[in-house]
């Protein structure tokens, strides 16, 4: 089993991207987990906003491959840290293919893209920016595993 974080662009902020490296390397003990980076599209101050996530759709179904896709999406369900333990450990005991969560661009994601997901998770109903949700997500995963090793990393 494989975890993937799919992200349109890269990760540019310094202080995020040290963040994001310390949660991939500490992921790598509990699962097989990659960061997969789409570059931005180039030349799209002609392209309306519904031509940007359909172009960035297509990169995305993609990159995700066979992947069961799972959005990171404001309109998302909401979990607590335990209740996303227990929801990945199940996902995990039952799945038959890896998982790929996946964070658009800045416009969200095409109708096609929505139309493959198995579903949305919001990490809360305030707005982060895409620098940051790849760090607060890679946190809250890694978060999910020393919750389902009993771990103490999460107190409760």
């Amino acid at each position: 089993m494989r975890i993937m974080l799919l992200t349109v662009g890269k990760t540019v902020v310094p202080w995020v991207k040290a963040a994001l490296d310390v949660y991939t390397s500490r992921l790598k003990h509990y699962v097989q987990f990659e960061v997969v980076e789409i570059p931005e599209l180039k030349g799209v101050s002609a392209l309306s906003e519904a031509q940007i996530k359909e172009r960035e759709g297509v990169l995305i179904l993609k990159a995700a491959g066979a992947c069961e896709i799972v959005l990171l999406d404001e309109h998302g369900k909401m979990f607590r840290s335990v209740d996303f333990a227990s929801h990945l450990e199940e996902k995990l005991s039952h799945a038959s293919r890896d998982i790929c969560f996946v964070i658009g661009g800045a416009y969200g994601f095409s109708e096609e893209v929505y139309s493959k997901a198995s579903y949305k998770i919001s990490l809360s109903p305030m707005t982060f920016n895409h620098q940051m949700v790849r760090m607060i997500f890679a946190e809250q995963l890694y978060r999910a595993f020393t919750i389902m090793r009993g771990e103490p990393y999460h107190h409760e």
